[in-house]
């Protein structure tokens, strides 16, 4: 008979090459076996997953976790973050090292791992460089030495990220002497300040003008620069949050020609439309770049479930409804993204797989595999294979439940899918063999959450 600590039976197994009835034994922080149904185990706990889906444990490549930028910080800590993050099912985020002006990168990633060890599930984290000196190469040797071997750039936010594409060439560079990956804000800034300034003149300043106040066009014109630095250097580049159909395009032609480029979008541009700021309260749904027309949000999940996205991360930015609307009249001041960890997987999965427009597979390969392999944590994290980390989620498929702050743990008091039903929920997680939700109810597990060293990132996943 085989022995393991936890046994989790009954349930489909779901990873982004195969899925079936299988049992999955768990032998200390690791997956020591997936079993065919019937196989004899014994073990100290048993999970019954009859009737639902174990999937890997999520994997966010895209969270901003007590974020200080211009004169806001984000109400969340790594504490309570990593508490919602497990809620929802995602058991491994990875955060961003974002220097202020003057700051050394380095100096702010050795902070930012500081400042995280009281997350209560597994990390990894993204260096950022955001402006040109000579140290770039050094400076992405030490990131990888540290075990990061993702840096995030920005094209936009003059005087406070933004760097030329000089400076993305170089990174780039120097990342692919390391088996690593640049990270790329893509909006033409020059496009943004323009459409800003005629925003202002034409008092569409405010939250309800914002979706014209950062055009497609910005976000359109920065790909093509930014595909044609990683053509001209051979590097890989990885786009974060794209909004639009056409941004999405642009990589899928630079790959037919070679480049190595992917595709992230997040659950509030596969969802919400720019009609939200018709709302009210619109700038609770202030991001950047915006939330985009219908239209525009149709043809975007229709690139996802042709297969041309690659991955969805959160951009979670755990603002409150308090600070978004301190300058609500005008979105140059105001602080920009929502609270989204929590909610990413059940949002996908509804909006894609409850509708039969992508399989299970294809959701787990957006939401775990996919990100994990792209951030050098495959096979540890985002799959279920003997050797792998035990993080796991009984995701019950027919589960609805409405999206209430209220009923959710992060630290805001509003969520931009309030009043929103959708259809799969977490109902049991494990983060590395602890049960951290039992059948519904967060049992917080205290600072367990583990630093997560990059691999070499092999390009294509």
């Amino acid at each position: 008979m085989i022995k393991g600590d936890i046994v989790v039976r009954g349930g489909t197994v779901v990873t982004d090459s195969w899925s079936g009835p299988a049992t999955v034994v768990i032998s200390g922080d690791r997956i020591s076996g997936v079993l065919d149904g019937a196989a004899e185990v014994d073990a100290a706990r048993t999970v019954d997953a009859t009737g639902m889906l174990v999937l890997p444990g999520g994997v966010d490549a895209h969270c901003h976790v007590g974020l200080p930028l211009g004169a806001y910080t984000t109400r969340d800590t790594f504490s309570s973050a990593t508490i919602g993050a497990l809620a929802g099912g995602t058991t491994t985020i990875v955060d961003f090292a974002i220097p202020g002006p003057g700051e050394d990168p380095l100096a702010v990633l050795r902070r930012r791992l500081a400042e995280a060890e009281t997350s209560r599930c597994d990390y990894a984290m993204h260096g950022c460089i955001s402006s040109p000196d000579g140290s770039i190469p050094a400076t992405v040797h030490a990131f990888a030495e540290a075990g990061v071997r993702t840096v995030k750039l920005f094209t936009t936010y003059r005087d406070l990220l933004m760097v030329d594409l000089p400076t993305v060439r170089q990174v780039m560079t120097a990342l692919s002497d390391v088996d690593g990956l640049t990270y790329v804000h893509a909006e033409a800034n020059d496009l943004v300040e323009e459409a800003q300034r005629e925003a202002e003149r034409a008092g569409r300043i405010g939250a309800s003008g914002h979706a014209g106040t950062r055009p497609v066009a910005a976000e359109e014109r920065a790909v093509a620069d930014v595909l044609g630095a990683a053509e001209h250097t051979g590097a890989p580049v990885y786009f974060v949050h794209q909004s639009t159909p056409g941004a999405v395009d642009l990589v899928v032609a630079a790959r037919q020609r070679g480049v190595r480029a992917f595709s992230e979008s997040c659950p509030h541009y596969l969802t919400l439309a720019a009609d939200r700021y018709a709302d009210p309260a619109a700038e609770r749904w202030v991001c950047c770049p915006p939330l985009r027309d219908r239209s525009t949000v149709d043809e975007l999940d229709r690139r996802l479930e042709m297969g041309f996205v690659d991955t969805v991360g959160s951009d979670h930015c755990c603002y409150d409804s308090v600070q978004k609307a301190e300058h609500a009249d005008d979105v140059r001041q105001m602080p920009n993204g929502m609270p989204g960890v929590e909610t990413r997987l059940p949002v996908v999965f509804d909006r894609f797989v409850a509708s039969g427009r992508i399989s299970a597979e294809r959701f787990v390969a957006l939401t775990a595999a996919m990100p994990a392999r792209l951030n050098g944590l495959y096979p540890r994290k985002g799959t279920i294979a003997p050797g792998s980390d035990a993080d796991l989620v009984v995701f019950d498929p027919a589960a609805t439940r409405v999206v209430t702050a209220g009923a959710l743990h992060m630290q805001t008091d509003y969520s931009p899918y309030e009043g929103r039903e959708v259809t799969g929920w977490p109902v049991t997680v494990l983060s590395r063999g602890r049960v951290v939700v039992d059948r519904g109810a967060v049992r917080d597990p205290g600072p367990v959450g583990e630093f997560v060293a990059a691999g070499p990132i092999t390009a294509g996943g």
